[in-house]
């Protein structure tokens, strides 16, 4: 190519981006119906309350009334001045469906859905069964169905919609004793990236955000099985610790600047990027990464291997509280606890 002709190519490219830049107006979420799934505690709250901070107007759904009326009372404390807290259990259609009727009556329509709803199950693949991966499903895959289809109708009538499917990394990068949580996550980063190219006509912008690892307070109030106290060991260490996670505050805040700028896709923690970019490089040395990796982690050699603990029952006496400390003040501070006691020391 001649250099003059390369100067054109270049100055007309830098004019298109400025012509799309200019285009370009970003959500405000003032006054706008937000929906979100599971957002009642963890990241889910935390994006919550960062929308309340902005004028939104709020639907979080979740299973636990008890939880649901923590969380709109900690809102409206924050400012929020109209939070709709709806007992819904997502993986069920009819639920779902009554709920977004209620929601739209309510608000007079929907601007975002947010689908955050999520469980965590970790252990080796022979602890699993097909019980394990259809729960994973349900939660990660169908409930976000249920929800889009129900909302769509609104969605479309406002004309610049908005969805938000919180997936993970692990929906770009399998991880050992993740199996079907990764899966179920993979499913749910397909059907993002289908929908967006769907409904782009519609003007619904459909944002993926694959979150590395976060201190939510997920570690106490997910399932184990294998060996239980090393499984949760090694998990909520992860999970904690600060130079590999991000607290669910910031994550908070790159979705909402995502999801107003109609970003297809959000990789949260240098971390995770890495991990995806190294996959889809190299493939075959991440796969022999994982092979070795798995090599370390806990086996199934425990009578009770195939039953279900959550993170509560897992703790063990000899692991440092240090070690947790970040994620157990997570687990505290965005409503976590669950009837339990607190964690940390205040």
């Amino acid at each position: 190519m001649k250099r003059s002709h390369f100067a054109i190519a270049l100055a007309a490219g830098a004019a298109t981006c400025a012509v799309v830049r200019s285009l370009r107006t970003d959500l405000s979420f003032r006054e706008k119906a937000v929906v979100i799934t599971g957002g009642s505690r963890g990241l889910g709250l935390a994006v919550a309350r960062q929308l309340a901070a902005e004028g939104a107007r709020l639907a979080i759904l979740a299973r636990d009334e008890i939880e649901l009326a923590r969380a709109a009372a900690d809102l409206h404390a924050r400012g929020a001045t109209d939070v709709l807290p709806l007992r819904c259990d997502v993986c069920a259609e009819p639920e779902v469906q009554r709920a977004m009727t209620q929601i739209a009556a309510r608000f007079g329509g929907v601007d975002v859905l947010i689908n955050n709803a999520g469980a965590i199950s970790v252990g080796p693949l022979e602890t699993m069964t097909r019980a394990d991966f259809n729960d994973a499903m349900a939660i990660h895959f169908f409930a976000p169905l249920n929800t889009i289809f129900a909302a769509l109708p609104h969605l479309r009538a406002r004309g610049d919609g908005r969805i938000v499917n919180i997936a993970s990394f692990g929906g770009k990068l399998a991880v050992p004793h993740l199996a079907p949580y990764c899966a179920s996550k993979f499913a749910l980063v397909g059907l993002s990236d289908a929908l967006r190219a769907e409904l782009a006509k519609d003007g619904i912008a459909v944002t993926t955000v694959c979150p590395g690892l976060m201190r939510t307070g997920s570690h106490l109030n997910a399932t184990f099985k294998g060996e239980h106290e090393r499984e949760f060991a090694w998990f909520s260490a992860g999970a904690a610790l600060p130079v590999v996670s991000m607290n669910a505050e910031r994550a908070a805040r790159q979705i909402l600047s995502a999801c107003q700028r109609r970003q297809p896709e959000l990789i949260i923690t240098v971390q995770a990027k890495l991990a995806v970019v190294a996959q889809a490089l190299f493939p075959n040395t991440v796969a022999r990464f994982l092979a070795l990796t798995n090599s370390f982690l806990p086996g199934a050699n425990n009578p009770e291997a195939t039953a279900k603990k959550t993170g509560w029952q897992s703790r063990a006496d000899w692991m440092p509280e240090i070690i947790t400390r970040l994620a157990d003040q997570a687990t505290e501070r965005l409503n976590g606890l669950r009837g339990h006691s607190a964690v940390t020391q205040k």
